[in-house]
């Protein structure tokens, strides 16, 4: 009884202790990705804790504190200049997306899912098309799981590439902007390949960041139900509201930048409780078609923009 009781207390000491570890820079996303489903792999998530519950809270409030980092008039003039490349690269990978999971077989809405993290933002782009589609917890860790392992490989192999075809540093601000997923991957690549490369890539970035909002009442509109109305989640409203006052109230900054950097510790948690729904009978189950679809939208998305900037 002792000894049971005495590992009850140390799976929590290990979960809680890992937990906060996430809300430290010490964690990027894909680690706590991979820390979420090691946790649930060795079977240290407390049985009274339901983690797809507090992760789908949680990242709607990381969702409604992103907004105030977004610059509204730097956003809107980084659209301005790249608003072809922009639009026709997001709606070109969801219709592609669209396309190919129909003729692979796969799930719909995790191939949604995986379009939508591709086409936009990775992860928040995620979060927020996946309440609007009602996606189910399962859909949902499998699809931020595909686009995470893409999204690590791609912040160490981009500069490489950028490199090897000398690009300038704009391109590859863009090209960075466009073809990597996570903003925080956008910000690491470009940042190593030079101050200007990281300033297009950051404002470019954002710009392609507000497009969350369209696209979760568009995928509200395209999966609605039958005799339901269309239901748009409450926190893409508080989102645009969230950047309107950043963009009205410009004396309080320092304190939207608080709540900005608080929010992406909130999303990294996000991740870790997420991956703790992620187990080794989930991705069996899921089978190779889900990263198949991630690599192909990811290849596509990457070899078309590079052409277009290097052409």
């Amino acid at each position: 009884m002792v000894s049971t009781t005495s590992n009850f207390r140390s799976t929590q000491l290990a979960f809680f202790g890992l937990a906060l570890v996430c809300l430290t820079p010490l964690v990027s996303s894909p680690m706590a990705l991979i820390l979420g489903v090691a946790v649930a792999s060795l079977g240290w998530i407390p049985k009274n804790i339901n983690t797809a519950a507090v992760a789908k809270k949680l990242l709607a409030y990381s969702i409604i504190g992103l907004g105030f980092g977004i610059q509204l008039d730097q956003a809107i003039e980084a659209s301005k200049s790249g608003i072809g490349i922009v639009v026709t690269s997001i709606f070109a990978t969801l219709i592609l997306g669209t396309l190919l999971t129909k003729w692979m077989g796969l799930d719909k809405k995790t191939g949604y899912l995986i379009s939508s993290g591709t086409a936009i933002c990775g992860g928040s782009a995620i979060a927020a098309v996946a309440p609007a589609i009602d996606a189910k917890d399962h859909q949902t860790s499998i699809a931020l799981a595909t686009v995470f392992v893409l999204n690590s490989v791609a912040l160490f192999l981009f500069p490489v590439i950028g490199h090897l075809l000398e690009m300038s540093q704009h391109q590859f601000g863009v090209w960075a902007a466009i073809a990597i997923h996570d903003t925080s991957s956008v910000v690491g690549a470009a940042g190593a390949y030079g101050d200007e490369a990281l300033i297009t890539a950051t404002t470019l970035k954002l710009a392609r960041a507000l497009w969350i909002i369209p696209v979760a009442f568009i995928s509200a509109l395209l999966f609605r139900q039958k005799g339901n109305k269309v239901a748009v989640p409450m926190f893409i409203l508080f989102y645009c509201l969230a950047i309107g006052v950043a963009h009205l109230l410009p004396q309080f900054q320092q304190a939207y930048e608080l709540i900005f950097y608080a929010s992406k510790r909130a999303l990294v948690l996000c991740l870790f409780l997420i991956g703790c729904g992620i187990s080794a009978k989930r991705l069996k189950e899921a089978g190779p078609k889900p990263l198949i679809l991630g690599v192909s939208l990811w290849l596509a998305i990457s070899s078309g923009s590079l052409l277009y900037l290097m052409t």
